[in-house]
């Protein structure tokens, strides 16, 4: 009996992994192997605010030396409606920023209701899973971030994608999973006890810290107000997944600093095959505006560097000189063919006629180096790209005809 039931199981479990793979598309071709590939996601910024920019002089010089997409374009708005479309093809009906419905297992998920979370909505939002469809994008969207002209540019402000009624609810971290691989999203200041119910933090208070324990003499009187939202969950796509906010996926996401954070599996080589690494919103480039001067949002949202606050941009630029420091400094990087890939999640500025365009860096201990390419990519295709390094198959609009896959610059293998 004890036989039968081993069997049984063993036979489930290869149909329910043929079944995830059978809601692919086929592997996309036009990249080398991949062992690992590290993502650096920054915040907020259009490419002409951040190239030949004087208080980013790191960036700048690692776009000429590495290889760089000069026609790279955001999707959608706004940041993490573009953090699930880099890591899962879709915006899932999700076109705000709230919070995870957390491990709420009854809702409907937006792309099954065909409600869309739109940004003035509160509606936590449940956990992505099953198949539907997702939202549409629009060229100019009139309706969410802003009403009526002159409309919030998305990708170039000429191409468009249609709602897509074939969306399955799967992100690249399920794929990898799946085909025996390993992944892991370091979160900056994702506080000790992980990311599990943490909407957000700074790495020791969150939206859990009960703050009528504390001292109540205490003047001023401490609140969830006073937190400084360095860690968010919007940053982290993968907990919006119901099978990211399972026991086993939640241990894959750490901090940047402790015996299993980020720098410390750089050290010892220990690295996935995949990482997505999210710096904190004072070092992505994001700002908060209880912080310090230094991490104050920019001053004005006119697109143009002038309005930039010039101690956030610096601020970022360090951080990201550190991150591409540990990297080239790992065993990781002397291993197989490895790729970093420094990406912003939007041009948060994108009013017509400012287009959505963002940097892209692609790294790579292989190849070519000082690549510049003018091909149309999106996130859509570095997911593309992504899945067919790694041997998997296309997910939602990474399969689209009209997704390239970022062969120039990801250049030929040794």
């Amino acid at each position: 009996m004890r036989i039968n039931r081993t069997v049984w199981v063993c036979l489930l479990a290869a149909a329910l992994t043929t079944a995830a793979f059978a809601q692919e598309g086929p592997v996309p071709k036009g990249v080398p192997h991949l062992d690992h590939v590290l993502v650096i996601m920054m915040e907020n910024h259009g490419y002409s605010q951040i190239m030949h920019n004087p208080n980013a002089p790191f960036i700048n010089a690692y776009a000429r030396t590495a290889n760089l997409a000069t026609n790279y374009f955001a999707v959608a708005h706004p940041s993490l409606t573009n953090y699930l479309e880099t890591v899962g093809g879709s915006n899932f009906g999700v076109l705000d920023d709230n919070s995870p419905d957390w491990h709420n297992g009854s809702c409907q998920p937006n792309i099954v209701s065909g409600v869309t979370n739109w940004e003035a909505t509160t509606t936590p939002i449940c956990p992505i899973r099953h198949q539907g469809t997702d939202a549409a994008t629009p060229a100019i969207d009139y309706t969410n971030e802003t009403q009526g002209p002159p409309g919030t540019i998305n990708l170039d402000g000429k191409a468009s994608y249609p709602a897509n009624p074939n969306t399955v609810g799967m992100n690249i971290a399920d794929q990898l999973t799946a085909a025996g691989k390993t992944w892991k999203s370091y979160q900056e200041s994702l506080p000790v006890v992980g990311a599990n119910n943490i909407d957000y933090s700074d790495g020791f208070f969150s939206n859990l810290t009960d703050f009528s324990k504390m001292n109540p003499q205490l003047n001023p009187p401490l609140s969830s107000d006073d937190i400084v939202q360095l860690y968010a969950s919007k940053h982290n796509p993968f907990v919006y997944f119901a099978s990211g906010q399972s026991k086993s996926a939640l241990a894959n996401m750490v901090g940047f600093d402790g015996s299993e954070g980020l720098y410390a599996d750089l050290q010892s080589g220990k690295v996935p095959n995949f990482s997505f690494i999210a710096p904190n919103q004072c070092n992505d480039q994001h700002g908060r505006g209880n912080s310090t001067a230094f991490c104050n949002y920019d001053p004005d949202d006119n697109g143009t560097q002038a309005g930039l606050n010039p101690a956030l941009i610096k601020q970022g630029d360090v951080t990201v000189e550190k991150l591409v420091a540990a990297i080239h400094n790992s065993p990781v990087w002397t291993r197989g063919n490895t790729a970093i890939v420094l990406i912003w999640d939007e041009n948060d500025y994108s009013l017509s006629p400012i287009v959505n365009k963002v940097v892209a860096v692609v790294d790579t201990n292989y190849g070519f180096k000082g690549v510049q390419s003018s091909n149309f990519y999106t996130h859509f295709s570095l997911l593309r790209t992504l899945e067919a390094g790694f041997g998997l198959g296309c997910l939602n609009h990474a399969c689209d005809a009209s997704t390239a896959t970022m062969s120039d610059l990801f250049g030929s293998a040794r």
